[in-house]
This record gives structure tokens, C-alpha cells and sequence, in this order.
């Protein structure tokens, strides 16, 4: 049988909803939450080279894997970057992220 990640994701609003993903979707994160209709440009289609997929990782992060160099250097760019910002478009979905939980920005 096939398990399902969970994901919180809070919204620039304060708004909550709960996405469930199937495993194996072999997706990252970016691309769950623009199919998810979240306002995430990823402008550079998750090449770590835009920082419009920027996330805050408000539980769970110890179960992402390790920043690299590119979003480490993408993440110096933002103002308002945090000790828990990360590029969703570097996060691949797998279950271990089961009970992860975000925020994410808008771009308006």
C-alpha cells in the first residue's frame, strides 16, 4: 500500500491547509506547492537561481537534507532570509518529510 506525506503549509495569510502527497511522486516541494496553487514563481523552474520558492520550515527541518552551496549563496540574497529559510525547489519529496511544516511567502 502506498504511504501519504503530509505537509502544513501555513500561507502569507495565516491561512493552514494540510497537502497530502502520494510517496513516490518524485516532486519537490516547489512543484507540489505550485500544483497546490500557491503563489510560488519559481522563475528559474528550481535551479536554485531565483529564490522565488523561498519557505520558512517552521517543524521538521531536521529531517530536510543539508543546505548546498547554491541555495546557501540564493538564501544570502534575502532580506528577510532566516536561520530556517530554505528554496522549496531543493527539497525532495520523500516520506521522511511526513509531518513536515512550512510557511511560504507570497510574491504579490
Amino acid at each position: 500500500m502506498e504511504e501519504t506525506i503530509h505537509i502544513t503549509v501555513e500561507d502569507q495569510h495565516g491561512g493552514i491547509r494540510q497537502l497530502e502527497i502520494p510517496e513516490g511522486i518524485n516532486l519537490s516541494l516547489m512543484e507540489v506547492l505550485k500544483a497546490s496553487e500557491y503563489d510560488i514563481l519559481a522563475t528559474c523552474g528550481g535551479m536554485a537561481l531565483c529564490a522565488t520558492c523561498h519557505i520558512e520550515v517552521l517543524e521538521g527541518g531536521e529531517k530536510l537534507d543539508p543546505l548546498n552551496d547554491a541555495e546557501l549563496d540564493m538564501l544570502d540574497t534575502l532580506p528577510d532570509a532566516s536561520d530556517v529559510s530554505r528554496l522549496a525547489c531543493q527539497i525532495r519529496l520523500n516520506p521522511a518529510l511526513d509531518g513536515l511544516k512550512i510557511r511560504v511567502f507570497g510574491n504579490n
